[in-house]
């Protein structure tokens, strides 16, 4: 059975009159006078052979038949718009949203962000922070930038930043340090990663005191809990080299340790668009591949 050509402003003349429910607001939204609007209504409840709207003595309300229509064409209309919306300046532009853990964020991609809008206009960047446990799908995104060791299910991974850990502590703490010994009584500030402080304690060439202190879930809540002198944090000190230059916290010793990287990742099953490729090509040049 052929469909009937379905008149465009009728479509957008019944989407206004169902939100508001009154043809006369309808008809001032849509800068048409009342009559032309109910003309156009009555010209596609004709093409389409039902009744879209009861009318009341006082308004309107939809039939069975309008208010199954309603809802499509009000959903069809905001997509439309939202896509004109991405053309600015006679150019489409992509939005791309990111997940990105909080301590990245903050201590790496934020100073960068100028020059990445600079060189690419068309992207209209969206940050949505998490604590390192990005979910692509459920949270709607197209890249998340995730600590660890590349090797996530379903999803391509490329690395971006190398970041070893060290311990760091606030400038009163440090002064009583003198080796890595000395951390056996202190509390030793811990992430849900529960082997940091075994495998930093392993390259320093010492068995692990037993743990103690508390456990967050954020480098960032460890740094603040650190440079406030709660105990020595082990945090990657690419992230935390404003805190190191102002003085806010001291590495008090050498060792480090390689406990992962900084990684893009996109799912698989997800096509690499021109923005999301602008993005990886971007962090690849400005990051250790830079």
């Amino acid at each position: 059975m052929e469909r009937p050509q379905l008149p465009l402003n009728g479509l957008r003349a019944f989407e206004a009159a169902a939100r508001h429910l009154n043809f006369t607001r309808a008809a001032l939204e849509l800068c048409v006078s009342q009559a032309a609007l109910s003309h156009q209504i009555k010209g596609l409840e004709a093409r389409l052979g039902f009744a879209l709207f009861r009318r009341l003595p006082r308004g309107v309300a939809l039939t069975d038949e309008g208010a199954a229509l309603f809802p499509v064409l009000n959903e069809a209309f905001d997509r439309i718009g939202a896509t004109l919306d991405r053309f600015v300046g006679g150019r489409f532009h992509e939005v791309l949203t990111v997940g990105v853990v909080a301590t990245f964020a903050t201590g790496w991609l934020l100073p960068r962000l100028d020059a990445f809008a600079a060189g690419h206009p068309a992207v209209d960047l969206r940050l949505m922070t998490n604590n390192n446990r990005p979910d692509l799908a459920g949270d709607g995104l197209d890249l998340a930038i995730r600590f660890g060791d590349g090797d996530w299910q379903g999803v391509e991974a490329v690395r971006v930043l190398r970041a070893p850990f060290a311990p760091v502590c606030a400038p009163a703490l440090a002064r009583r340090l003198r080796t890595p010994g000395d951390l056996a009584g202190l509390p030793l500030l811990r992430s849900y990663r529960a082997d940091e402080w075994t495998r930093w304690f392993a390259a320093a060439g010492l068995a692990a005191p037993p743990a103690r202190g508390p456990v967050f879930d954020s480098s960032l809540a460890i740094a603040a809990a650190a440079a406030g002198g709660s105990g020595v944090a082990l945090l990657p000190l690419r992230m935390f080299e404003q805190d190191l230059a102002a003085g806010r916290l001291v590495r008090p010793f050498g060792p480090e340790v390689d406990l992962g990287s900084y990684w893009l990742t996109r799912l698989r099953s997800r096509p690499e668009s021109a923005g999301m490729r602008a993005f990886r090509t971007w962090l690849a040049a400005t990051g250790d591949a830079g």
